[in-house]
């Protein structure tokens, strides 16, 4: 047994999992083991079993997932069995050795027809094949009783392409911009949600718990402040209604997410995401 508690981060080559590994890390106070489908098949239970049982591990952290929303629609048995099944493995293997399990999951939980901003307890209707997914995977974390589910949304970060840096690749090559203008959420950087996510580890919490940076904007909104951020603030971004950029998965209407559970927890609340974006340009996405 190490002197610090051990921790494996699933998924460690994503967008998410590379900031999880390395915040763990820079705080010196665990034993990171960093795993990615190379190492692991989380659709494998015997493996996972296998995986988990000959490490001693505090806390099993999920932030791998089936994330391209469209291609959920029409591999819906992948979906699933990478966000939903692979997740009762997880937890079982935890079961098996006591451990703790942290499973990341989605706003798209959520229907979006809400007016105000989502709270935990609030019953989830899915509206595409990866929402239904990652509720299913919820549900199944659950088995674990010492689960803790974090919901974030509009994710970007460092090293990975994202709505961000897609939009700033497109500004920059000449292309036109058309972004929708009707769909409100919280864009979330994945360093400062990594942060969060060790926060709420450092105090066992469990239970479910909404995280994203502070305040709302529309898709329009956040790309219009990326553009200026980078300096392109010149290029017109035409904004849209949904209905004229139709896509292969509906998308929820309304998803920001009411945090006011983290901050009563940790006493600590996520900057705006308007300072979170400008660092993510600056550094040079």
């Amino acid at each position: 047994m190490t002197a610090h508690p051990r921790v494996i981060v699933l998924g460690a080559a994503g967008q998410l999992g590379r900031q999880v590994v390395a915040t763990l890390r820079e705080r010196a106070a665990w034993d990171v083991v960093a795993c990615d489908r190379a190492d692991l098949d989380i659709t494998d239970e015997s493996r996972v079993r296998d995986f988990v049982q000959r490490r001693q591990l505090r806390w099993l952290v999920n932030c791998a997932a089936m994330t391209n929303v469209d291609a959920c629609e029409s591999q819906t048995e992948l979906a699933d069995a990478v966000n939903a099944h692979a997740v009762a493995h997880l937890a079982a293997a935890c079961n098996s050795i006591r451990a703790k399990l942290l499973h990341v999951s989605t706003d798209y939980v959520f229907d979006g027809c809400a007016t105000r901003p989502y709270r935990e307890d609030h019953p989830t209707a899915p509206i595409n094949a990866y929402g239904r997914s990652k509720c299913r995977g919820e549900e199944n974390a659950r088995s674990c009783p010492r689960h803790l589910i974090v919901r974030t949304a509009w994710l970007y970060g460092p090293g990975a392409q994202n709505f961000v840096s897609k939009i700033l690749d497109r500004a920059r090559s000449g292309l036109p911009c058309r972004v929708v203008n009707d769909q409100f959420g919280t864009p979330t950087y994945a360093p400062d949600l990594a942060d969060a996510l060790e926060r709420l580890m450092r105090i066992d919490a469990t239970g479910t718990y909404h995280v994203t940076n502070t305040g709302r904007a529309s898709w329009h909104e956040l790309a219009t402040a990326a553009l200026a951020f980078a300096g392109l603030g010149h290029v017109a971004i035409e904004p849209v209604p949904t209905s004229a950029y139709p896509t292969a998965a509906r998308r929820p209407a309304f998803s920001v997410l009411d945090c006011t559970k983290y901050v009563a927890a940790t006493g600590h609340e996520l900057r705006p995401w308007k300072a979170a974006l400008r660092d993510y340009i600056d550094a040079g996405p």
